[in-house]
């Protein structure tokens, strides 16, 4: 039987049999109360914990615990201003860093922190580095002050035209970072008219074939999009980045498959990635639920529209390989991503 532990998402798991520490995770409890825990192989071993508002600026002259006789560290006083990063330091085996999975941003729901997420050969992605989202209009003062800290260098926003003109991000501002404009729209109509369709009691064309068809699409039809992102993570200058669609779901939801697939994560971890945004939107769909003042039946009927229906990641990857082969094949082959650009990319990211 395999010694490792299983995957959780909302911290961070560790399959490294050498490690003395293992499934490592942080939740947060409050504004500015977070909670870590661990496993131990080894009873009573010294753990010290080390803080730091971005992995590479944890300071590990002065512990924040250390603890022999504890799995699990509660930390309070913290700023819910910044992000917080830490590094779980055993007195034997190896160290590891973890941070939250979502950002506690005040006015995004599904920004959240590709780190932590291991990789088929062992390795894991960075934390700190790239980001998917939802939109960024709503962001408050707070929050575009807490994105200025974390050193966003690149925002690639996926929604059309019409879409970024009515809601305009309000984040890269005063100089911190630099907006990048790629359009992925291959439908006929703008997703806000879909949604008046939704509104006005038209829900005939939302089906799962409908909605398969347009995560296909989002692979044949713009290649060249997710390779100008890729282009852009190859390029030290351009991290962190940050890439976002309306809802964080589908198109964001496509690329970061794509780069998770990339970089090695196995397709289990990349299903369930995409499967955190069901958690993450809950209260903003039934809110939007709540405005439409629908009944249970019609709101079952176009729940996969305002979701992320585990059917339509899984088309998606079955599209990949039955037309392009991997991941790979599809980057090199069809988004002019070269081998240099992964391994510079890879380079960046992986630890």
């Amino acid at each position: 039987m395999d010694s490792r532990v299983h995957r959780k998402l909302n911290g961070v798991t560790l399959l490294d049999t050498t490690a003395s520490i293992v499934d490592v995770t942080l939740s947060r409890s409050g504004p500015n109360v977070l909670r870590i825990s661990w496993k131990t192989k080894h009873k009573n071993l010294p753990v010290s914990v080390f803080h730091g508002t971005r992995p590479e600026t944890i300071d590990q002259r002065v512990s924040l615990e250390r603890t022999k006789d504890r799995s699990e560290v509660t930390l309070s006083e913290l700023s819910p201003y910044v992000a917080h990063y830490f590094k779980i330091v055993p007195e034997e085996g190896k160290a590891i860093i973890v941070g939250e999975r979502r950002l506690p941003l005040q006015e995004t729901v599904n920004t959240r922190d590709l780190g932590g997420y291991e990789t088929a050969d062992g390795r894991r992605l960075k934390w700190g580095k790239v980001f998917r989202s939802d939109h960024l209009s709503r962001l408050s003062d707070d929050d575009i002050a807490f994105l200025k800290h974390m050193k966003i260098k690149s925002v690639c926003d996926f929604r059309t035209l019409v879409e970024a003109q009515n809601r305009p991000d309000r984040f890269p501002v005063d100089g911190h970072g630099t907006y990048f404009h790629l359009p992925v729209n291959h439908l006929k109509f703008e997703p806000g008219l879909l949604f008046e369709k939704l509104k006005n009691g038209d829900a005939s064309w939302l089906t799962p074939s409908f909605l398969i068809k347009g995560y296909r699409l989002n692979l044949d039809q713009f290649a060249t999009t997710w390779g100008a992102v890729f282009r852009r993570l190859a390029d030290p200058k351009g991290l962190p980045l940050l890439f976002h669609c309306t809802g964080g779901k589908d198109r964001a939801g496509t690329f970061a498959a794509l780069l998770l697939l990339a970089m090695g994560v196995p397709e289990k971890t990349v299903i369930d990635d995409y499967g955190l945004s069901n958690t993450y939107i809950a209260d903003v769909v039934n809110q939007i639920y709540a405005q439409l003042n629908i009944d249970s039946a019609y709101r079952e009927k176009i729940a996969p529209y305002f979701s992320a229906p585990k059917y339509c990641i899984e088309a998606m990857l079955s599209h990949l390989h039955d037309k392009y082969g991997s991941a790979l094949e599809y980057l090199t082959s069809r988004a002019g991503v070269t081998q240099e650009m992964l391994q510079a990319i890879k380079y960046q990211l992986l630890e």
